[in-house]
């Protein structure tokens, strides 16, 4: 058996070993997570597709609809952003992570119990025959204290710290998807809304048509196949309103659900008695440099934060590894009388360390080490591919505004020739001078192009709304405290 002094000796060569193994095991784990992000892709300087209109200095995003100039549109997505149930439900979420923090906290202080107990004891001296009885009071409170000798409860809290971080940025996220989502329906609402004016009004026209048909067989100057001709476009066009009717209807229940409202009760706000029309874009983008919009997109933000509770969480299980030291403690009283509670003599007390350190755990340790290793990986994989997403979406928006704005100059020019065309044909059927078919064939390719110029400039201001989105707007802190 080795003496008492070589036993100490061997236990503070273990414990200076596992301090130095402790100091020297480089960088922890918000500098791993600042190199990871910072070596994760090359973010380029300026964006590929930039419009001429584009200004160098961007805009504040946080309420990009207002440039829409559209008190419905505002109004609607203000709703949305103080009823929508999946944010509520992300709030939820915060809450949830808040106190997951805190009980990740109380484990670095120390833990208090108290405890008390009376005991009466009965004894019988048979051979006196006599009987006592004996009283013992006792109270105590005690004390559990694990120091954090090396970190790893620190590591674990800010883990939680990060995850806490992460559910806010989620709801910054969430945030940003409904008022583009609010957006791009509010704008599908009033382009099917367009396309219903511009049917009636073609309704209209070929009514007309009809008659004059009709009016024209019965004085033998025109057939009765240019008065079946006429109805036929009649009928056909008549069978387009139900589907733009029911459209319609499904838009103004989809922004109902997406307000938290029940249908029918935002259709006030939805109903005008003036002429739709769809939200016209701003002439002039908000558009900041690339590492700019990075910044400020939650869902980039909320990615970074997921990697640094799975680099914390790394620390902690790297950490286990290393000694625990616990503290307890426990101060009381027993006393044989109630009277006797507060004499000195009945004051007893407690304390006692231990240093623990595992030796054999079947490697667990190792294995729990490669499962946060790889859930590391996995967060930088994924932080990775939200980067790629985020800058992506930027370039497929600036191109499709780039892409649109040219179609829509097309189709308006398109549309003054057909707009021509179906007048000189109507001036020339009613004297006389060419058969209905023109004019019907002109009436459908104006009715073509205005469902098509509809269609696009909808596209037009869909795709600005993608753009805010991409950029990362929409979004402005809620009242949410972030834990200490």
């Amino acid at each position: 058996m080795a003496p008492p002094n070589s036993i100490q000796t061997h236990s503070a060569l273990a414990t200076a070993t596992l301090l130095a193994l402790c100091a020297c095991t480089g960088e922890n784990a918000t500098q791993r997570t600042t190199r990871l992000t910072a070596d994760a892709i090359d973010i380029p300087t300026q964006w590929r597709a930039t419009p001429a209109t584009t200004q160098t200095t961007p805009d504040h995003l946080a309420q990009w609809w207002q440039r829409f100039n559209d008190p419905a549109l505002d109004q609607l997505i203000t709703y949305a952003l103080h009823n929508n149930p999946g944010l509520r439900t992300a709030l939820s979420r915060i809450a949830e992570a808040r106190a997951r923090y805190g009980t990740t906290r109380a484990t670095l202080l120390p833990t208090l119990n108290t405890r008390g107990a009376a005991t009466r004891t009965y004894h019988r001296n048979h051979t006196s025959d006599t009987a006592a009885y004996n009283n013992t009071y006792t109270a105590a409170l005690d004390a559990t204290w694990e120091i954090d000798l090396f970190g790893k409860n620190h590591a674990t809290l800010n883990a939680a710290a990060a995850e806490h971080a992460q559910t806010l940025e989620n709801y910054h996220a969430a945030q940003v998807s409904l008022a583009a989502e609010i957006a791009e329906a509010y704008t599908t609402l009033r382009a099917t809304e367009t396309q219903h004016r511009i049917v009636e009004q073609t309704l209209e026209n070929r009514r007309q048509t009809t008659g004059l048909a009709q009016f024209r067989e019965q004085v033998g100057q025109g057939t009765s196949l240019d008065t079946a001709q006429a109805t036929t476009a009649l009928d056909q066009t008549q069978a387009l309103l139900p589907t733009l009717q029911n459209d319609i209807a499904q838009s103004r229940n989809r922004l109902a659900l997406l307000t938290g409202k029940k249908p029918g009760d935002i259709d006030p706000l939805l109903i005008t008695r003036n002429t739709p029309h769809i939200p016209a874009p701003p002439q002039n983008l908000a558009l900041g440099i690339p590492a700019q919009t990075l910044r400020q997109r939650p869902d980039v933000r909320a990615a970074e934060h997921a990697l640094h509770a799975t680099a914390h969480r790394l620390d902690a299980a790297e950490r286990e590894a290393l000694p625990s030291l616990n503290l307890n403690g426990s101060i009381g009283i027993e006393a044989l009388k109630k009277g006797s509670f507060l004499s000195p003599e009945a004051t007893i007390g407690t304390l006692a360390a231990g240093l623990v350190a595992p030796v054999f755990e079947g490697g667990r340790i190792r294995q729990n080490i490669n499962i946060h290793t790889e859930q590391q990986a996995q967060a930088l994989l994924a932080y990775e591919e939200t980067l790629l997403t985020a800058l992506a979406e930027v370039e497929n928006a600036l191109i499709g505004i780039q892409h649109i704005t040219t179609r829509l100059s097309t189709l308006r020019t398109a549309h003054a020739a057909a707009t021509t065309a179906t007048q000189l044909a109507a001036h020339q059927y009613q004297a006389g001078q060419s058969d209905i078919t023109t004019l019907l064939e002109t009436q459908r390719n104006q009715l073509s192009i205005e469902e098509q110029l509809t269609t696009t400039t909808a596209q037009q201001t869909i795709a600005h709304i993608h753009l805010y989105k991409a950029l990362g707007g929409g979004w402005t802190p809620p009242s949410v405290i972030t834990p200490n």
